[in-house]
């Protein structure tokens, strides 16, 4: 059989790392790779299957492992995953991985083209799914972005509360202050803004799930004085702001729309305005995500390189006032997703099907090895027209830090002795329902 064959001498030119071994359709074993690193079997279904992934294709991978027609026979997804994007980092810039990198990123460009109308859809594809995936593996704030580490060993709630508490101090927001949030999710930053740092909000989604769910938060919070989420798109507002925040958004705005993007920030901002803008990036040249990721995962999104985000800043007259590069960070929250994943997988399953969740899980894990052993970070970009619209040294951020860090822990201890109070009074009416029934 000329598939297996040729699939064999695919794998052979790729893999650089790990113990690797397949078995074919016919269970014949073919040892691929011995190096240093965790040991997997893999076993191919068929011969047509054999034939697709040697053409080599993220999309064709994928595919398999979701349909049920490539098997980890031993070791784990993750171990296959880790061996995949370490041999990728191994490989470096043979004429081959150029030729691959010229032809698809010219194939896919035109995804890229992102009109409003466009945009909609692909976060619909996305971000409009159950609201009951997203609280199966998310923190109690639903933040769907990269969480913040300080000593590294934080639970996924309290990383991610750490995390809003840094971008917060980055804007140095004053109490009044105008704050526009743009691609404001389910509303968590926006709320954490309002109620720790006194100031108004106006958040902007194109979601229609995290618009329903963050008009609704505002609601219970009692914040409709100060806090507002709208369906809408970013490109349509004309106010001006004293701040603009926007985390991982700026991944679903395209390569061709950087200069409109940072042209609405310019003109959305008060002369003395501040944005923080909170984006995975490439540390390295850029290009497409992979074809199995566009298709399944996140249509049209596309990773910008430093480089790419610079000159488009240059070019509207902003400042680039400060760049933090949270190198490690997305890969330690993506791990914590995929516990939380993997704990309630199997009412996930029930809520979609299997093929839902395998999906899911080489979504979280292959990202996780990228941000582990590939070019991806996350950059945070703080932003201003004027050269003097922020202290000049970043003395104020850790300051700011502190102050709200005394806030967290007030609200923390009033939310735990509310909780238990509720516990109590629900304990005490449990008793009371039992003594009536007793006495009955």
């Amino acid at each position: 059989m000329v598939a297996p064959v040729l699939l064999e001498t695919v794998m052979r030119g790729y893999f650089r790392y790990g113990k690797v071994t397949l078995i074919d359709a016919r269970g014949a074993r073919h040892p691929i790779c011995n190096f240093d690193g965790p040991t997997v079997i893999l076993r191919v279904s068929d011969a047509l299957t054999a034939a697709k992934l040697a053409l080599a294709t993220s999309r064709h991978w994928g595919e398999a492992y979701m349909d049920g027609r490539l098997l980890i026979e031993q070791g784990s997804l993750s171990d296959f995953l880790e061996i995949h994007s370490k041999s990728k980092q191994l490989q470096g810039r043979g004429w081959l991985s150029e030729c691959q990198r010229l032809i698809y990123g010219l194939t896919a460009a035109a995804r890229h083209y992102n009109p409003a109308a466009r945009a909609r859809k692909n976060v619909a594809h996305h971000y409009d799914l159950s609201a009951e995936l997203y609280d199966s593996f998310l923190d109690a704030d639903r933040q769907y972005s990269c969480a913040y580490f300080v000593n590294g060993d934080e639970d996924i709630d309290t990383a991610q509360l750490l995390k809003k508490r840094h971008i917060a101090a980055k804007l140095d927001i004053k109490p009044g202050m105008k704050i526009l949030d743009i691609g404001s999710g389910w509303g968590g930053m926006g709320l954490y803004l309002a109620r720790h740092l006194n100031c108004e909000v106006h958040g902007v989604t194109l979601s229609e799930e995290q618009h329903k769910i963050s008009n609704r938060r505002v609601r219970e919070a009692g914040l409709e004085d100060r806090v507002h989420f709208e369906l809408r798109d970013y490109r349509d507002l004309h106010d001006g702001y004293d701040r603009i925040v926007s985390v991982g958004m700026l991944e679903h705005v395209g390569q061709f729309h950087y200069g409109e993007y940072f042209n609405s920030l310019r003109a959305l901002l008060k002369t003395d305005g501040v944005a923080l803008v909170h984006s995975i990036a490439r540390n390295n040249r850029p290009r497409p995500i992979n074809s199995w990721m566009n298709r399944y995962v996140f249509p049209g999104a596309y990773l910008p390189s430093a480089s790419q985000l610079s000159r488009a800043i240059e070019k509207n007259g902003l400042w680039l006032a400060d760049l933090e590069n949270l190198r490690i960070h997305y890969a330690q929250t993506l791990q914590l997703w995929y516990q939380r994943f993997q704990k309630n997988r199997e009412s996930i399953a029930q809520l979609y099907d299997e093929r839902f969740c395998r999906m899911w899980e080489m979504y979280l894990l292959g990202c996780e090895m990228v941000f582990r052993y590939e070019d991806i970070s996350v950059f945070q970009l703080q932003i201003c027209r004027d050269i003097n619209a922020l202290p000049i040294t970043r003395d104020y951020i850790s300051n700011a830090e502190r102050r709200l860090a005394s806030i967290d822990s007030a609200s923390i201890t009033r939310i735990r002795r509310d909780q238990a109070s509720l516990e109590k009074q629900q304990c005490g009416r449990a008793m009371e329902e039992v003594d009536r029934k007793f006495r009955a």
